[in-house]
């Protein structure tokens, strides 16, 4: 089957089996023409993505190092290399998406910015990009991701915007996805939705993707200072998959095994996890938030629960992209559970001083699984993001009983504080 390194009349793959395309109430159809013609027209000029580098390079913070895990390849006996997006500004990967479509949104004279976030990571993104380019912004997250990734949702604020509390559903990301489009719905005119993912309608699934293949390109010229050739294996975490294709996408065409983690959560019971591509009996294709892809649905075709102990991967869908490359065998999907994600987070910590975020954390337990059955391999993870923002999640898990003591005396000096003043 053809692999589709681009869309193609907004779908990829065949007539067969297609993902993507444009499904959205008739109100937001403008609005989408609009953002294509400036994809097509402002996106790929000389001047735009001069600005736009120079943003990359002095704001961003890029390129982020490729890093030889020394220690962890002694002990797994493969060549482990992580590419480091922690050390991009905001601590991940969402920053290179963000940056690029609120400077697109400037040119095309808006003036307010709304962003859907889970993880808080691409919230946090759009929020610094706004406050470097001078626009107003609000993002949706659902309550129950407000409550685990409150680092992220404080700095948000810090940096100027406006974090709507939504309690909707599951009230995680899906719902936070389902009320950014109902808000645009509301003003496309003023308004600019920043996605924070390779999905939804088209082109954002493409505009996405272009923005996040910084980091495969820079990868492709890392690697010739550390061997000749390719990498045997790259391997990156799956939510909705913005990491992931723009971390793979250099080498969609070159000899590499390309492997995708999703979340496998606490067990494969429907609401257990966030596994779409590995024949689970919920996983179906389908249509939902403007576009058509592989979807965890229950019996009534609704999108279904979902767990993860990263927000960010805690997803019923999967962009398009990745779902057409799944599908013609193109990526391999595995997952990992929430302990072994401890697990690798700890283990990388010990080893590489490097404490990844949840998310990126996945990835790092699907190469400890290969590297029971592959030595002598070259391997490159992608480290999407830092650990910081996970605090209230790991610590509870980790260290149990300091933690709570922690809050509890944290509490005692708030309350001692109030009363002060």
């Amino acid at each position: 089957m053809q692999l589709y390194t681009k869309s193609k009349n907004t779908f990829f793959g065949d007539k067969n089996e297609r993902f993507g395309g444009q499904y959205v109430p008739e109100i937001l159809y403008p609005a989408l023409k609009e953002l294509e013609n400036a994809y097509k027209n402002i996106f790929h000029t000389k001047e735009f993505q001069a600005e736009l580098k120079e943003l990359m390079t002095h704001f961003v913070n890029r390129p982020t190092p490729l890093i030889y895990a020394k220690n962890a390849s002694e002990i797994l006996q493969n060549d482990i290399y992580l590419k480091f997006e922690g050390l991009a500004n905001t601590g991940a990967h969402k920053i290179n998406n963000a940056i690029g479509q609120v400077l697109l949104a400037k040119k095309m004279g808006k003036t307010r910015i709304i962003a859907e976030t889970g993880a808080g990571q691409h919230g946090l993104a759009t929020a610094c990009a706004c406050a470097k380019l001078g626009l107003e912004c609000e993002i949706f997250m659902g309550s129950v991701d407000i409550a685990r990734q409150r680092p992220n949702v404080l700095n948000m604020e810090l940096f100027g915007a406006k974090v709507r509390s939504i309690d909707s559903g599951t009230k995680t990301l899906k719902d936070a996805v389902n009320e950014a489009l109902r808000e645009w719905s509301k003003d496309s005119i003023n308004t600019f939705y920043v996605l924070g993912s390779a999905l939804g309608p088209y082109p954002y699934p493409d505009i996405v993707r272009d923005l996040q293949s910084i980091i495969s390109k820079e990868v492709l010229s890392q690697i010739k200072h550390y061997f000749t050739g390719m990498p045997d294996y790259m391997i990156a975490c799956v939510g909705g998959g913005s990491n992931a294709i723009g971390f793979f996408h250099a080498f969609l065409q070159k000899d590499v095994k390309l492997i995708g983690v999703e979340a496998g959560g606490k067990g494969n019971n429907s609401g257990e996890h966030a596994m779409r591509m590995q024949n689970s009996k919920d996983a179906q294709t389908g249509i939902a938030q403007g576009y058509k892809t592989i979807f965890l649905q229950n019996q009534e075709g609704q999108l279904a629960k979902t767990h993860s102990i990263s927000a960010g991967l805690d997803y019923a869908g999967i962009g398009p992209q990745l779902a057409h490359l799944g599908k013609i065998g193109r990526i391999q999907f595995q997952s990992a559970t929430d302990d072994e994600v401890l697990e690798a987070l700890k283990f990388f910590a010990k080893t590489e001083g490097i404490i990844a975020a949840l998310e990126s954390s996945h990835a790092l337990a699907g190469a400890i699984k290969l590297c029971q059955t592959q030595k002598n391999k070259k391997i490159i993870i992608n480290i999407s993001g830092r650990g910081d923002k996970d605090i209230f999640i790991t610590a509870k898990y980790l260290k149990t009983n300091i933690w709570e003591d922690f809050l509890g005396e944290e509490i005692k000096r708030i309350q001692e504080l109030k009363a002060i003043k």
